[in-house]
């Protein structure tokens, strides 16, 4: 068994896989202050550029992304209920929605 102190080094995070063919555009929008609490649910690696982030808020669901080039810029996708958030979760990390 590994040793726990050890784990934060080897592990970095979940890579979404590389973009398939006849991927879906994701409608990214400019992030709006809806609530004053949002819950991160999952997320992907912090050593990528682009970092997406599963959020929960108010009884909706959406993904974050943050893009980092020169400063960092911030969409979010259309908050939905937690099944469609899920299935848009799936298919970014399966590289069938950017």
């Amino acid at each position: 068994m590994a040793n726990p102190s050890h784990l934060g080094e080897e592990y970095h995070g979940v890579h979404p896989l590389a973009l398939q063919a006849g991927y879906k555009r994701v409608a990214w929008q400019q992030c709006d202050q809806r609530t004053t609490r949002v819950r991160v649910r999952d997320h992907t690696c912090e050593c990528q550029s682009i970092v997406y982030e599963l959020c929960q808020a108010g009884g909706l669901m959406f993904v974050r992304r943050f893009y980092r080039c020169d400063g960092v810029l911030e969409h979010q996708s259309e908050w939905v209920r937690a099944p469609a958030a899920a299935r848009l979760w799936s298919r970014i990390l399966l590289g069938q929605a950017r």
